[in-house]
């Protein structure tokens, strides 16, 4: 009797007790508490319940881990010392600190976890114990949560008054409960929006709002929108900003006109996608007495319509950014700006901010000029018409560049070809376009492939990464996958680009005394980084040397221009922009490594990015002679813009893996060869060749031989017959599972590719 009695007392035993009752006292280390506010913060309130606490109490005091200050009144023994980190939780519910306090990620057990979610800003203490080689340690109290909104699936309770929303997001480790009333009359198995309002102590779960009923999972316009909602991005303007920007006078007024430079007569023209409907910049071409090309890069003058202070302005800061989903652009103006006023269409006139330079035949600057200007668009070309005319004419570009002599460059534009073929004209028919645009097109071409030998000379690297891009029907159903490359029309675009965003920052950042800017920066690599993306380019065949700044760009341009059509092409080219640094916006100078710029902003595209638009106002007002801005206001706006851009990138990879996973959802009987890109102790992920959708091969489907991961080899080794599926290897897979709600594929492996 007395060991059943034993056993039953056991059942109310409080789990975790003394972990529990340690993290409410480090929480709060600075208050005292007895057994009661403890047994009301676990929300126990039995005689047991309060019995175990008292004994736990004394038993913890005695061991000097807690110490009694007042009769009953206990607290903790800060004998360790506490940091901040941001928390990044792994799929499986423990997680790792980042900390500037230590040099590897601190081991955040599920237990010690203590209600922090991913990406807060955390306060913990580490342990002197290691856990898998790592330092381990236990969160004590969040400073920030990173967000408060989360997308998933509605449960509503049968004869309840609550539901619980089961998040999308694989790093959202608990269900969010929701009484009934606060359900926004979501439908069972409704995929909604939902804030979180409070997570009591005593609760396993916390406490949430649905904000939006987004529709029902799996659909288009749900997945979509649930994609912008996940990163608390917009999908349409409150209507007072779209009356706003409907009711600003876009007209174009000979007073205004007065006050810019008057660049009309000038050959202007514009090279876009060809689904394009913002354009954001224009290229001007004049061949002067002086023998110099006159070449103004004309970028639309949003400042002149989203003046400081409004609601129109104070919309586009919140955006920062527009957003390039699979479907659609989420702009960061309204339409009556972005596709109309502020577009750079062909034969309208349109206030613009220039740069204008004066450039020899070896790609030098001589001249500059910066201001506002008044442009014509002469023409408007897709980027396949522009590389039409460079292909066509390429013995006449070859002949350009031999020759130093002006005239006979200028001689030879009679032969210049200026058919623009049926296959690639935006209007679907074949056409001429005039002598003096292919001459400049080919002027142009010329000039930026010096420029871009330079930039790669004095230590750029050229991340040409290709692009996933989808052919979709009008229910937006992918019905193909295509690869987008960029050629000698879109680098040509690039390098001028890149000239007025460097020039401009490098007359603000040259003057003295120093003036507040917007500069796009962008760090030197990480040596930890770069070991590791040797390690596995290694495994290829390939090799770094990372012995100064010169050889490492040298190495790295070199691997990038070796795997070019090879199947670890993608592999690669993703790995490689992962060692980089992240480039982000502020007013603090140190330069853009990967442009191997020691000035660089973003000018040319205000349109779409709000960094732009501040560095219109800027050089402006200090063309004005202006004193320099509030550097703090001027910095606080950046880190926004750079968060924000952090976003929308996020999303536009969501969605891109979202039409992947609808692409293969057409394609569950056909066999795919693929690369091994990832191997992790759970499977192998594979990347398909033909298409680049990613999915995973688990381990537990790999039913052929004991499989273990070997982290040396970057593989999975069978344990009986030491078949290795290895980082880089080509295997046959075939779809097991899509997921679009988890935005997930997973495959079944067939075996190696032969």
């Amino acid at each position: 009797m007395a060991k059943r009695k034993k056993r039953k007392r056991s059942k109310n035993k409080i789990p975790n007790l003394t972990n529990a009752i340690l993290s409410i006292l480090k929480k709060d280390r600075n208050q005292s508490f007895n057994y009661k506010q403890i047994a009301s913060k676990l929300g126990v309130n039995d005689a047991s319940s309060r019995n175990q606490i008292i004994k736990t109490l004394a038993k913890l005091a005695g061991r000097q881990e807690i110490e009694q200050v007042d009769r009953g009144k206990y607290r903790a023994i800060v004998n360790a010392e506490y940091h901040t980190g941001i928390l990044d939780i792994s799929a499986r519910g423990s997680g790792y600190v980042i900390s500037e306090d230590f040099d590897e990620d601190v081991f955040i057990a599920s237990n010690n976890i203590n209600k922090a979610l991913d990406g807060d800003e955390v306060e913990f203490y580490a342990y002197k114990r290691r856990k898998r080689g790592k330092i381990e340690g236990e969160i004590t109290n969040v400073i920030k949560r990173a967000k408060s909104e989360y997308v998933g699936v509605i449960q509503i309770q049968k004869n309840s008054n609550y539901a619980f929303v089961v998040p999308d997001s694989t790093k959202m480790y608990k269900d969010i409960f929701v009484p009934i009333n606060k359900t926004l009359k979501a439908e069972d198995g409704d995929k909604v929006l939902v804030t979180l309002e409070d997570w009591p102590e005593n609760a396993d779960s916390p406490y949430g709002k649905v904000m939006q009923v987004l529709g029902k999972p799996g659909e288009h316009n749900t997945e979509i929108h649930a994609i912008l909602a996940d990163y608390g991005l917009p999908h349409e303007f409150p209507h007072d900003v779209e009356a706003f920007a409907n009711e600003l006078d876009t007209s174009i007024t000979e007073t205004e006109i007065a006050n810019r430079r008057d660049m009309r007569k000038d050959l202007t023209f514009t090279i876009d996608p060809k689904d394009a409907k913002d354009f954001d910049d224009a290229l001007s071409f004049k061949v002067l007495d002086n023998g110099l090309y006159e070449i103004g890069i004309h970028i639309a003058d949003v400042s002149h319509y989203v003046k400081e202070g409004t609601l129109l302005d104070d919309e586009a800061f919140e955006r920062a950014t527009s957003i390039y989903l699979v479907d659609r652009v989420v702009p960061m103006l309204p339409e009556v700006l972005s596709n109309n006023a502020c577009s750079l269409r062909p034969h309208e006139e349109k206030y613009t901010f220039s740069a204008v330079f004066q450039i020899n035949e070896n790609a030098e600057v001589k001249h500059q000029w910066f201001g506002r200007t008044v442009t014509y668009s002469d023409a408007r070309y897709a980027y396949e018409e522009a590389q039409a005319v460079i292909e066509q004419n390429a013995k006449v570009t070859e002949a350009l560049e031999v020759t130093k002599d002006n005239v006979a460059s200028r001689a030879s534009a009679t032969n210049i070809i200026t058919q623009i073929p049926v296959d690639v004209s935006l209007t679907g028919k074949a056409y001429n376009t005039t002598p003096e645009l292919a001459q400049a097109i080919l002027t142009l071409d010329k000039l930026a492939k010096i420029m871009r030998r330079k930039r790669m000379k004095n230590g750029a690297i050229s991340f040409d990464k290709v692009e996933v891009k989808f052919n979709l029907d009008e229910n937006n159903n992918p019905e193909g996958v295509f690869f987008k490359t960029s050629k000698d029309a879109n680098k040509l675009i690039e390098e001028f680009m890149l000239l007025a965003n460097k020039k401009v920052a490098e007359f603000i950042g040259k003057q003295s005394p120093k003036k507040t800017f917007v500069y796009r920066v962008h760090d030197e690599p990480d040596d930890e980084k770069l070991a590791s993306l040797q390690n596995v380019v290694g495994r290829f065949g390939y090799k770094l040397n990372f012995k100064d700044r010169k050889s490492t760009t040298a190495s790295l341009n070199n691997l990038l221009k070796e795997v070019v059509g090879k199947k670890e092409q993608n592999l690669v080219d993703t790995l490689a922009i992962r060692s980089m640094s992240k480039a982000e916006y502020t007013t603090h100078n140190i330069g853009h490594y990967g442009l191997a710029f020691d000035y660089y902003s973003h000018f040319t595209s205000p349109i779409r990015r709000y960094p732009d638009v501040m560095a219109h106002r800027l050089l402006q007002h200090y063309l004005d002679g202006g004193k320099s801005a509030n550097e703090e206001s001027y910095e606080k706006k950046c880190q926004h813009s750079s968060n924000m851009e952090m976003l929308a990138t996020k999303a536009e990879r969501d969605s891109i893996k979202y039409m992947q996973i609808r692409f293969m959802e057409d394609h569950k009987d056909q066999e795919f060869v693929g690369v091994i890109s990832g191997v992790t102790d759970w499977g192998i992920y594979v990347e398909i060749i033909s298409n680049k959708c990613e999915g995973m091969v688990s381990v537990r489907d790999m039913t052929d031989d004991h499989y273990a991961f070997d982290q040396d080899h970057y593989a999975m080794v069978g344990r009986s017959t030491k078949t290795m599926y290895q980082l880089g290897d080509e295997v046959v897979v075939k779809v097991k599972n899509t997921d679009l709600v988890k935005k997930h594929l997973d495959f079944h492996l067939i075996g190696k590719a032969q």
